[in-house]
């Protein structure tokens, strides 16, 4: 079988497990009653199942019975955190997203390749431009920006116009960035026209109120040095990488 083929059936496995046949009522009792609630172990033997019958191979019914119980496990740790916030949302599909990579390198004998894979991954000049530039993006130059920001923003605080969502500007900057880094390095470079056309018409479409200039300005600074920043380091590692 294709290795592409079977990671798509356990994957999608997982999705219809996880996605589409768990309704609400069985994820309500699983949170009420832990351990002892039915749906947990209803939910785990459906999600064996489902790989069983997407994978078509019968003799493999060691693999369905694996994910089964890994699938519990994992479950079960979820169920023992307080809070299903988006951190233990995120560990919990983590965990069931390595237990099937360890599935599909097990059935596509891909574990004596993992090495030699990971060694030369880690030794292509181009990967490491590319995985440097997005953490660059993700992390320094926002610190940067935010540092050069930082008077504008206390002036605004000062005149009481710094009305937002907490962290939302930080977070539309990151995303921003990562879509011009994209865009560059796969060679859409018109889609960040559009991409800056559309973030000034959802900014800057509530600035009737007098005073409202200083949010505007200072949003426009922010914006322009995370593009312009982004744009010249998407510019030397596409020349590296490409």
């Amino acid at each position: 079988m294709m290795p592409l083929l079977i990671f798509l059936q356990l994957l999608l496995a997982h999705i219809l497990t996880d996605f589409v046949f768990q309704p609400t009522k069985w994820v309500l009792h699983k949170r009420q009653y832990k351990a002892a609630s039915v749906y947990l172990y209803l939910h785990s033997i459906i999600a064996g199942l489902l790989t069983y019958l997407l994978l078509i191979r019968w003799e493999l019914w060691y693999v369905a019975l694996f994910i089964s119980l890994t699938h519990c496990i994992i479950d079960y740790w979820k169920l023992k955190h307080k809070k299903d916030n988006l951190p233990v949302f995120l560990l919990d599909q983590l965990f069931h997203l390595l237990v099937i990579l360890a599935v599909w390198l097990y059935l596509t004998y891909g574990f004596k390749q993992l090495l030699p894979f990971v060694v030369q991954f880690f030794s292509s000049t181009a990967v490491l431009a590319i995985i440097t530039g997005y953490l660059t993006v993700i992390f320094p130059v926002g610190f940067i920006i935010g540092k050069a920001t930082q008077r504008w923003h206390n002036e605004l605080l000062e005149d009481g116009k710094s009305v937002s969502l907490e962290a939302a500007g930080r977070y539309i900057g990151i995303f921003e960035r990562i879509l011009v880094l994209t865009f560059i390095l796969t060679g859409n470079f018109s889609a960040i026209g559009f991409l800056i056309a559309a973030k000034s018409i959802l900014r800057f479409s509530d600035k009737s109120e007098a005073g409202a200039r200083k949010q505007t300005e200072y949003v426009l600074i922010g914006t322009l040095m995370s593009f312009a920043i982004t744009i010249l380091l998407g510019l030397l590692i596409y020349h590296i990488s490409f």
